[in-house]
């Protein structure tokens, strides 16, 4: 039908077709197709007559995807077998602890596509505001890992990673602490995800520098040649129901606690790792507002982490203002370059933290103090080692791409004078998703400012970048209906 539905599977009927009379289906039954020795359980969608031919079936992109199949083969049509596992999400529902039997036979099912979006959104809803209990939370992750392939080192008894949870714009500092680490001799095999709520993920802005979207086997090549990879985790099947929760996660605009730690731990379990650090943004408009709440998360991620055999460290970092200047994947990739290369403009609250979280990993993996690890971590940046690994890095992963320029770019101007006080940083970011964010790589946002600027009648604030005029006008409306992005107070 030439119809992507992105990664939801449906079919489609003529109104008059025989089929659906017999056997009763209606628009949005679950029906299962099975062709040529596969098959697929789809939503159904009824259309005209003169959208088909009689006696034919349609397909999206991703249901001819998993069925493989092609114009012409036969197909046949069942109702769907019920989804036994769904009682335990109607069991949540009602505010009962799930047993790991129950939350294991959900995520199989989600993984072998067996649920539908709304009950996908359904399962995520009912977990979401501390719904999940520790127990629950350590069955979820393991669940998840079960559902999906694991990588080994077998040459390497610690592996390394990094995590941050998110909710501070321009904060990439994953790509950075990789190329620091890695050129010291720790093994990182660092796999992430795209975007969530945000306007751009780890994934998706390696992805305008390089190939990320790597089999198993290009990743163990990558570890072997360099000791580290930035890979999407998606392309490898690493922790899968985790990828078709994020996709509904995300039209939700939904990150729950339990799941999202679940989200993170089985994607570093999978990949092989031992040692993982935990980056906690706090601040007023972060994902995490309080500091309690940050060390009640951290306790979950530390005991979730030892039940499942491996060491996490959490570190709780100020998350008051955005990190960087680059917000959107590439405009985050300029910023990622201009650090590592050591540039007069480069953004030195990026590189403060990625310092600072790189020390973590050093003296996670050898002790000796985090002063000692921060000058260890500074002496890699500056000798120029951590780019010549960074280079090497995209040349193994298919060599270096050139960065997309965005086709509009408007820059907004300050109308008021004083000091900077504040950012709120889920409008901010929303401001970048509005540009195209991170669907269009090159959409987004640069900041001339950040908390603490001065600013006078006419000083740029920011540069927004979009594909398009009616993105531009899209976003700009809303940074016009919401003054408080940038909250600014008396000079002096």
């Amino acid at each position: 039908m030439g119809i992507d539905t992105h990664q939801e599977p449906l079919v489609y009927m003529r109104e008059d077709s025989h089929v659906c009379r017999a056997e009763g289906f209606n628009a949005s039954s679950r029906v299962q197709l099975k062709v040529n020795g596969k098959q697929l359980v789809a939503t159904l969608n009824i259309v005209d007559n003169a959208t088909l031919p009689s006696d034919h079936v349609g397909l999206s992109r991703i249901g001819i995807k998993r069925l493989e199949v092609a114009d012409g083969d036969r197909v046949f049509v069942n109702h769907a077998p019920v989804v036994v596992s769904f009682s335990a999400v109607r069991k949540k529902v009602y505010g009962h602890t799930l047993s790991d039997s129950e939350i294991q036979s959900i995520i199989t099912d989600i993984s072998e596509h067996r649920y539908s979006d709304v009950e996908i959104g359904s399962f995520l809803s009912v977990c979401a505001g501390r719904r999940l209990g520790l127990d629950e939370i350590i069955g979820l992750t393991q669940a998840m890992v079960a559902a999906g392939k694991r990588l080994s080192w077998a040459n390497s008894d610690r592996v390394f990673d990094k995590h941050c949870i998110g909710g501070l714009p321009g904060n990439r500092t994953t790509p950075l602490v990789v190329a620091i680490v890695s050129a010291a001799g720790l093994i990182i095999p660092k796999t992430s995800s795209r975007a969530i709520t945000s306007p751009a993920g780890t994934a998706d802005t390696m992805e305008t520098l390089t190939e990320v979207n790597l089999p198993v086997k290009d990743i163990q090549r990558v570890v072997s040649e360099t000791g580290a990879c930035l890979a999407w985790g998606g392309a490898v099947n690493l922790s899968p129901a985790d990828d078709l929760l994020i996709r509904i996660e995300r039209a939700l605009n939904l990150d729950g606690e339990g799941q999202l730690i679940a989200s993170v731990l089985s994607k570093k379990i999978a990949a092989g790792s031992t040692h993982v650090i935990v980056d906690i943004p706090v601040g007023p408009t972060a994902k995490v507002r309080s500091k309690a709440d940050a060390e009640y998360l951290a306790g979950l991620f530390v005991q979730v982490g030892k039940a499942c055999g491996i060491q996490v460290r959490c570190i709780i970092t100020d998350g008051s203002c955005p990190i960087g200047a680059g917000i959107g994947p590439v405009e985050e990739a300029r910023d990622i370059l201009a650090v590592l290369r050591q540039e007069p403009g480069a953004p030195q609250d990026l590189r403060r933290r990625a310092l600072m979280l790189s020390a973590h990993l050093f003296d996670f993996a050898q002790g000796g103090g985090l002063d000692k690890a921060t000058d260890k971590a500074r002496g890699i940046l500056e000798s120029g080692a951590a780019w010549q690994q960074f280079e090497r890095l995209l040349q193994a992963q298919g060599g270096m791409k050139t960065l997309p320029q965005a086709r509009y770019h408007k820059t907004q101007t300050s109308d008021r004078k004083g000091i900077i006080a504040s950012i709120d940083n889920r409008k901010l970011a929303r401001l970048a998703k509005l540009a195209g964010a991170p669907s269009d790589p090159a959409a987004g946002l640069r900041l001339h400012v950040n908390v603490g600027s001065h600013l006078v009648t006419g000083d740029e604030v920011f540069t927004l970048y979009t594909e398009s005029i009616g993105e531009q006008d899209y976003a700009l409306n809303y940074y016009r209906d919401n003054p408080d992005i940038f909250v600014t107070g008396e000079d002096g």
